[in-house]
Parts: structure tokens; C-alpha cells; sequence
């Protein structure tokens, strides 16, 4: 049997995660360790859930406003590869794992189109959750499919060699060896964005594709957000200039031209991004627009 880990990162949405623990224990098939990475979040440590997977907490020390996104699911991957972990599968706090996502992703790694790739499952959007919480048996009818990301049939594995920048991190999983092979998240990116489009280049780098997975599915779960994501503007503008420093290209475009929009960036004459002279927490404010469906980083803002 192939030894699994599932690796989360954490900070804050305690709901969120002890709702992915128990669908977890809800699944198919278990997984060997479910291993949470806190990010400046020590009361997680404290954590004693009554059921199993029992979580294996370790913390890293963060300034709240820039997590270490990348930093931290490095930790837990080398965490779980000191432990003999042979598929490393992450997973998004607010996602929740359909009961066949471990399954999936494990009969996905052990084919020829899926054992050297980068394995994703689809993921689908959950709206606010009932006065009783999200009845697990129920999630499949009541999540909206993200409209522009592959979602084979269930059983199905789709090779694609071209699919890098749809790559997202809400829900993946590769073997060891292609983990290695791919050398982790650049830990350089700080806070939020880009680093998960980073590792789809540097798995095409690599020679390592994408595989699309049916039947690993994850739900996620609402929370709100903006759209754009204004309160993330200084690491979007950060970390977009890192990524450009390495690629030559410029991720997160939707948002990077919104910003544009909304007169908080302005493009230079050789084509990047900058501040405009009004940074004002009012001019910032006054951007805010709500959104019912959180978008990442790797999706259509590429």
C-alpha cells in the first residue's frame, strides 16, 4: 500500500480545518498522517480531536500579515518525507475532501499518465453554510464547479503537458520523487499570491506535467472575500515582482489590471506594475468589493 500524508496550512479558520478533519475521517480510504503546519497559530498545537485522523501539528513562527505559505507546506512535506510518506496530498483549510479524494489520488499516482505528474483534483465552490453546518453527504449538490478548470469523470486521469498556469494549490498531491524532482514551493514569496503559480513553472521546468484527476474533488467552504483581493494588494504587487524576476512574465494579471482599474497601480513605461502616489487607507477602502466566490491566485487571473 502506498504511505500517504495530507498537509495543511493553517492560520486561523479553526471551523474550516475541524470540519476538513472529520470529512477526512469520512473518506474511503485513510490517510497515514494528516500533518497541520500552524502559521503563527499556537493554539492549534492544542488541538485534541475525539476521532481520527488525529493531527500532528507542527508550528512556524510568521508575521501574520506576509504568511509563509510556501515555507509552510515545505515544512510538513519534509515532515512527512522524514516519516516515509511515499504521495504527499495538500489540501486547502477551507476545502473539504470528497470521500474518495484519497482514494483517487493514490489509484491516480500508481498509473503511468499520473505517477511522474502533478496530480489535481477538481475543486467546487460551497455556499454559506446551513444553521447546522454542512451535512458531508450533501456537498456535491449543493457546490457550484468552478466554470473554467478541468473536472474529468471520476476514475479518469488526463495527462497534460501544457496545463502549468491552471496549476492551484487548493487541492494536489505528488509522489516523493516528483516532490524532489520539482524542489518544493520557492520560500522567497511571502503572503499571499503567486507562489502556487510559481510551482506550476518550476514543475514545467522540471519536465514533471500536470494530471487532472476525477473523483479526487474538494469542496470549499465559504468564507467571505473581495474581488479583487485589495487587502492583499502589497503582497500580490511583491510577490508578482518576484515571479516576473524568475519567469519574465507577469502572473496574476486579473488582479495586477484591476488594481489598474481602481487607480491603486499604475503600469510603468517598460510594462511592470507600481504603487500610485494615493496610498491612502482610504483609496484602498473604497476598492473593497464583495465577492461570494474566493478566487486564487492560479486560476483565471493568470
Amino acid at each position: 500500500m502506498t504511505r500517504t500524508a495530507l498537509i495543511t496550512v493553517a492560520h486561523g479558520r479553526h471551523d474550516h480545518l475541524r470540519r476538513q478533519q472529520e470529512a477526512l475521517g469520512a473518506g474511503t480510504v485513510p490517510v497515514d498522517s494528516y500533518r497541520v503546519v500552524a502559521m503563527d497559530d499556537p493554539s492549534l498545537s492544542r488541538w485534541r480531536p475525539t476521532a481520527a485522523p488525529f493531527p500532528l501539528v507542527e508550528t512556524v513562527e510568521a508575521d501574520a500579515a506576509a504568511l509563509p505559505l510556501a515555507t509552510a507546506r515545505n515544512r510538513g512535506a519534509a515532515s512527512a518525507l522524514r516519516e516515509g510518506a511515499e504521495l504527499l496530498i495538500f489540501l486547502d483549510v477551507d476545502c473539504l475532501p470528497e470521500g474518495r479524494l484519497v482514494e483517487s489520488y493514490v489509484r491516480a499516482a500508481r498509473e503511468p499518465r499520473g505517477r511522474d505528474a502533478v496530480l489535481s483534483g477538481p475543486v467546487a465552490y460551497l455556499p454559506p453554510p446551513p444553521a447546522g453546518g454542512y451535512d458531508l453527504g450533501r456537498l456535491a449538490a449543493m457546490a457550484d464547479p468552478h466554470p473554467a478548470r478541468p473536472a474529468p469523470p471520476r476514475g479518469t486521469v488526463v495527462r497534460d503537458d501544457d496545463g502549468h498556469t491552471l496549476f492551484w494549490s487548493l487541492s494536489f498531491a505528488v509522489t516523493a520523487e516528483t516532490w524532489q524532482r520539482i524542489g518544493g514551493f520557492d520560500e522567497r514569496y511571502r503572503g499571499y499570491g503567486a507562489e502556487d503559480t510559481d510551482f506550476g513553472q518550476r514543475a514545467r521546468a522540471a519536465g514533471v506535467p500536470i494530471a487532472w484527476v476525477g473523483g479526487a474533488r474538494a469542496f470549499h467552504q465559504h468564507h467571505p472575500t473581495s474581488d479583487p483581493p485589495v487587502q492583499h494588494l502589497e503582497d500580490i504587487l511583491r510577490n508578482a515582482r518576484q515571479f516576473h524576476r524568475i519567469w519574465g512574465w507577469w502572473p496574476m494579471r486579473g488582479w495586477l489590471d484591476a488594481f489598474v482599474e481602481r487607480g491603486l497601480l499604475e503600469r510603468t513605461d517598460d510594462g511592470a506594475y507600481r504603487r500610485t502616489v494615493d496610498q491612502s487607507a482610504g483609496s484602498v477602502a473604497k476598492s473593497m468589493s464583495s465577492s461570494t466566490r474566493p478566487r486564487k491566485a492560479g486560476s483565471r487571473s493568470v
